[in-house]
């Protein structure tokens, strides 16, 4: 998920439409406990090996009733056979190993994780899940999408948007050996890192409430910076959702990425267009094609030494990069064999924008009011309240 975690503070008075944002103030106030709920979280594929450790030592268990023993740390890996897994140079025969820790986290890799941790072998390499509860999960999932330093308010709107996402993703049909990325294509998690009592806090304070629509989880995507009205999911997923929207955001003017430049070599976007299965050659012009409501770029045209090649905007921005290239809301100009990129914002658009929550939690607006401005039309209900 486009996110960003920096600092920055927001100044200036607020747009008049901004009373919208005074409609809800409703909050549930009856929060049950606990959640029965656990989330898959991968962590690598096709990796090699991994070391994990934990301070009181590890039980690992392989092939259902297959115990092995284990010290403080065990390194396990693919080895050289077709087929099991290696747990401490030792041959095992089934593909499949879990993970705990006797009396506490595991340490992965340097990355202490709640729960615990299943790998399995795919092919010449491992799948590393950690399988952990879902609030525990959100406590490793708001640090890394949001600076901890923020508002209470942010840091929780934070997390019922990242257990929403969550929860969404869950639901998914088919059949999978997890549920979740813990990278950008999902959400950013890392265990324990990063977290704190305002973090911790805020997890809690919200336990179990999530977005809804129609008494279902909603599809809660984020980015970092919309600098400018967010966007409809429908140029960027092709997704016609009444609460994904695009609604004002005169907010995050003090967001870093509310303004920047880039250059992209031809031969390099060239070289990563044939990577990505296009055939072009030598490239003559690009020229914006059409733009979406909100004033990004939705289609260009490149001409080339070989024809014609049209291009969605998020698409460019996925074969650029996603760093490289932080938005689709830009301007270029071809020079030389340089494009010159000038732009506003940060991610996809979509949803909610985190510096706008930021200076809206500042400026005393609550959590549940923020998430209705950027969501419209959801409820905030708790997880347990769910149909089944």
């Amino acid at each position: 998920m486009d996110f960003d975690n920096g600092t920055g503070n927001f100044s200036g008075s607020l747009f008049p439409y901004i009373t919208a944002l005074a409609a809800v103030t409703v909050w549930i106030a009856s929060i049950p406990v606990a959640s029965a709920e656990t989330i898959r979280v991968a962590l690598q594929q096709q990796a090699e090996s991994i070391t994990v450790t934990s301070l009181h030592g590890l039980l690992i268990r392989s092939n259902g009733d297959e115990k092995l023993s284990a010290g403080r740390s065990v390194r396990v890996s693919v080895g050289s056979s077709s087929s099991g897994l290696m747990v401490d140079g030792r041959q095992v025969r089934s593909d499949t190993a879990e993970l705990r820790g006797r009396n506490g986290d595991l340490v992965l890799n340097g990355v202490t994780l709640p729960g615990r941790v299943i790998v399995k072998r795919q092919n010449n390499g491992m799948l590393v899940v950690n399988e952990l509860d879902l609030e525990e999960y959100i406590k490793g999932v708001v640090p890394a999408e949001m600076n901890p330093a923020w508002h209470p308010e942010a840091l929780k709107v934070q997390a019922i948007a990242a257990r929403t996402y969550a929860l969404y993703q869950m639901r998914q049909v088919g059949k999978k050996d997890f549920d979740i990325l813990s990278s950008t294509k999902d959400q950013v998690y890392q265990g324990r890192t990063g977290s704190n009592a305002a973090v911790v806090r805020a997890v809690e304070q919200t336990r179990n409430l999530i977005l809804t629509y129609g008494e279902l989880p909603i599809f809660a995507a984020y980015h970092s910076t919309a600098a400018g009205p967010t966007e409809d999911a429908m140029y960027v997923w092709s997704m016609d959702v009444p609460y994904l929207k695009g609604v004002e955001c005169p907010f995050d003017i003090d967001s870093p990425h509310y303004q920047w430049r880039t250059d992209v070599s031809l031969p390099l976007l060239e070289r990563r267009l044939r990577e990505e299965g296009f055939s072009v050659g030598v490239i003559a012009s690009i020229d914006p094609m059409s733009y979406t409501r909100s004033g990004r770029v939705a289609q260009i045209r490149i001409l080339h030494s070989d024809g014609e090649l049209l291009l969605r905007g998020e698409d460019l921005r996925r074969i650029v990069g996603y760093v490289t290239l932080a938005s689709t809301m830009f301007d270029f100009e071809l020079t030389g064999l340089r494009i010159q990129f000038t732009g506003r914002g940060a991610g996809h658009g979509v949803g909610l924008c985190q510096w706008g929550a930021k200076a809206l939690a500042e400026r005393g607006y609550s959590a549940e009011t923020i998430l209705h401005y950027y969501y419209p039309g959801t409820e905030i209900r708790t997880l347990t309240s769910l149909p089944h």
